[in-house]
């Protein structure tokens, strides 16, 4: 399968970057078999890289956007994959409507800091929803922490998330993992990753 996009599929430069790393974390963590849900998974390209290197698991992308929809359903025609799933259309912050009932693990990948608070209030709430006791919820982004100096990069690229929709920002991590204590996800890996990036994997009780 070639890399170019097919017709009506989108990029995104920042994917070929950190994909390998993203993998590297998701692949020893996650199930051998199952259903993953991809939240927020944009382009798609995730979601192709992903499910070409983990063939036992159904890949099942969503997103709220119609663009990245048709960007997702193009990558996917054009990977072939048997166990990447037609993409379906899912708002975060509606975790009540979710077209998924069940997940064996939740990925969201550079969805917090670029959507309002309620997108990750009702991702906490879906994935106590879906999640079997032990299931896991990955989340990769850039997060604010208590005694980390943060990189000036990361400062700016807050500031220009603000500038552009004031809901949006890089969200303070014990933030974060208070919601998702309160909805039953406990921190149970912080990895670190290239260009101030974390991964934050989330156990359900």
């Amino acid at each position: 399968m070639s890399d170019l996009p097919p017709p009506g599929a989108r990029t995104s430069p920042s994917t070929a970057r950190n994909r390998g790393p993203i993998l590297s974390v998701l692949q020893p963590r996650l199930p051998e078999t199952g259903l993953v849900l991809e939240i927020a998974a944009g382009t798609g390209e995730h979601a192709i890289y992903n499910a070409a290197a983990m063939p036992g698991l159904q890949w099942q992308p969503t997103d709220p956007n119609l663009e990245a929809l048709a960007s997702i359903a193009a990558w996917r025609d054009h990977a072939d994959l048997p166990n990447l799933l037609p993409p379906l259309r899912l708002d975060a912050a509606e975790p009540d409507s979710w077209p998924v009932k069940r997940a064996d693990a939740i990925v969201n990948i550079n969805m917090i800091h670029i959507s309002p608070w309620t997108a990750t209030q009702g991702l906490m709430k879906g994935a106590n929803q879906l999640l079997p006791t032990g299931g896991l919820l990955l989340l990769y982004g850039p997060y604010l922490e208590p005694d980390v100096e943060t990189a000036p990069s990361n400062l700016a690229f807050d500031q220009s998330l603000k500038d552009r929709n004031p809901a949006w920002g890089i969200r303070h991590l014990d933030d974060v993992t208070a919601l998702a204590a309160r909805h039953g996800l406990d921190l149970a890996e912080r990895v670190a990753m290239p260009a101030n990036n974390l991964v934050l994997v989330l156990r359900k009780k």
